[in-house]
């Protein structure tokens, strides 16, 4: 492809909107252009690489017996009841209606389309196992679209969902998607780790997740360098750290701390420490508030609490929901004599004469202990994990954290979405069973971002080469030297017959706007051909390490064939 003929409109200035090198970079290269907020049209240059990332995961999907199709993604209500989820996606799910007033939504996911597709097509336990996957865009109407196309309300996914007739055969299935994620995920040289983490919305028994690690990741990893324990902080188990001690039990006392609404300012106002404290926050889990309580310097974990209370919307119950529960203002909330529900942490349920909110503005009790005061509804895992704490695995090793971006996710679903509309088979008892499911998630577009992350330096994007939008990339310094034109034709044309990807800078534009849009873009190899040309010289360089060699342009076509070869 010739410049002169290619729609590549590089910037000079960063975007104002973007705030992260990918976001930035995507903006600046010409990949992509904001239509509105959460929403990108992909440009020429970012369709290839969007193509060349669906081609890799196309190619180790099917070299694991997966089957492509395509589905709608305009879905009728219908599809989503038997399931539950109309409710369990909530707003996040796009909804509308046609003109006869019928409901729809933009697909978020399709685990039940598929289960629908397999419930209408299987009929014999001879036809499993299957797995089928499509490549397709989801809708999800983000509450703050971030990060371009990291968290976007329109996105390139890959979904695939295997059906098996009992549990090994879902073990071989989730195994076999667990291989070719692994070749996917390397093959578009990307720095990833596999950690557990929470089911969510998809249901199920178990799932994991592969996440590029990254500063600017929004999702946690816990991990443990001894053992490899690696698992989101929204699923990572915490030990409770036990401080019970012979210290006997105290009958608790109303003191008053004026202005002392957070644990910093109670930690300074009673000269104590923030493990002496239990916080009890107040939520409302649909339309039911409840009460939870963790340590002084701990967070409420909301995707365990949520897991728990079973509920579809969570979030910190109003300042007047508080203060109707509680009777004080927001910051004194405490479990003695609430009427609702008290959920409390296990590392609260090991302490004993701690301090509590008193249902009171501006006082707090001390000695307050738990069945002796107050009991809970219920005690379990409901914080957060952090560094430090204690190896949920080994029990030997200290937790680590660091932030990741989240590029696939897999899981085990078992029965629950093949029961709910009622897909079976006949097993060879000629019996009614239901398939047994596993869903395994790619994002598409995410994984660009995350690999410009990954690659790229302060003059733009370093494309590995199985990505590359273009192979080669050849300039020619003066578009007037007739020269020049004609080397860099005759390269170009060469390897274009060789089936090698190539751009051929031919602007009529300064050598220098040429390399630093090359240099922008990423493309991983150049040719450049400049003042030596009549010596019958150019220049050589790989983006990713910079330096120029000199040589003949048959032996520059040669390196890049061999290069090509060895990185693809």
């Amino acid at each position: 492809m010739k410049l002169s003929n290619y729609l590549l409109p590089t910037l000079r200035e960063v975007p104002a909107e973007a705030e992260i090198d990918s976001h930035k970079l995507m903006l600046r290269a010409g990949l992509m252009r904001k239509l509105a907020s959460g929403v990108y049209s992909y440009l020429p240059l970012g369709l290839k690489v969007l193509k060349n990332v669906e081609n890799i995961i196309r190619e180790e999907m099917n070299n694991e017996d997966a089957v492509e199709l395509l589905m709608s993604a305009l879905l009728p209500k219908e599809s989503y009841v038997p399931s539950g989820r109309w409710e369990v996606f909530g707003p996040s799910m796009f909804r509308l209606k046609d003109r006869s007033e019928r409901e729809f939504c933009l697909g978020p996911t399709h685990e039940e389309i598929f289960t629908d597709t397999v419930k209408n097509t299987i009929k014999s336990y001879k036809q499993l196992p299957l797995t089928l996957y499509q490549i397709q865009t989801k809708y999800r109407d983000e509450r703050r679209p971030r990060f371009g196309v990291i968290r976007s309300r329109e996105f390139v996914m890959k979904d695939a969902y295997s059906f098996d007739a009992d549990q090994k055969g879902l073990d071989v299935s989730y195994k076999k998607m667990y291989d070719a994620y692994h070749k996917a995920f390397d093959r578009m040289k990307l720095d990833y780790i596999v950690v557990d983490a929470d089911s969510g919305a998809m249901g199920g028994s178990g799932s994991q997740e592969f996440m590029v690690k990254s500063d600017i990741g929004e999702d946690t990893i816990a991990y443990c360098e001894k053992c490899g324990y690696s698992a989101n902080s929204e699923k990572a188990v915490c030990i409770p750290v036990n401080r019970a001690c012979d210290e006997p039990l105290k009958d608790y006392e109303k003191i008053f701390t004026p202005n002392s609404k957070t644990i910093e300012e109670l930690t300074e106002f009673l000269n104590s420490s923030p493990e002496n404290f239990a916080k009890t926050l107040i939520y409302k889990a649909d339309d039911k508030l409840v009460a939870v309580m963790v340590r002084g310097d701990r967070e409420v974990n909301e995707v365990k609490l949520t897991n728990h209370l079973g509920c579809i919307d969570l979030e910190l119950a109003s300042a007047s929901d508080v203060i109707e529960v509680t009777g004080a203002q927001v910051g004194f909330a405490g479990p003695i004599g609430l009427k609702i529900d008290v959920i409390v942490d296990n590392e609260v349920a090991s302490m004993k004469n701690f301090i509590v909110g008193a249902n009171e503005t501006d006082h707090h009790f001390i000695n307050v202990n738990i069945n002796k005061d107050f009991t809970p509804a219920f005690v379990g895992d409901f914080r957060t994990i952090v560094k430090g704490d204690e190896c949920p695995h080994c029990h030997e090793g200290k937790i680590d954290v660091c932030q990741g971006i989240e590029i696939g996710h897999i899981f085990k679903l078992g029965t629950k979405y093949s029961e709910a509309l009622e897909c079976t088979f006949l097993d060879e008892n000629g019996k009614k069973a239901v398939p047994i499911m596993g869903c395994y998630g790619i994002g598409v577009s995410r994984c660009i971002a995350a690999i410009i992350e990954q690659h790229h330096d302060d003059k733009g994007i370093v494309w590995p080469m199985s990505v590359a939008p273009f192979h080669v990339i050849v300039v020619s310094a003066n578009a007037k030297d007739e020269t020049q034109v004609k080397i860099a034709n005759d390269i170009y044309s060469e390897l274009k017959s060789k089936g090698i990807e190539v751009l051929y800078d031919d602007r009529n534009e300064r050598a220098g706007v040429k390399f630093n849009d090359a240099d922008l873009i990423g493309i991983p190899l150049r040719i450049t051909v400049g003042k030596k040309a009549g010596e019958g010289i150019v220049e050589f360089k790989e983006r990713k390490c910079g330096d120029v060699i000199e040589m003949t342009p048959e032996n520059a076509i040669e390196k890049c064939l061999k290069l090509i070869s060895e990185n693809l």
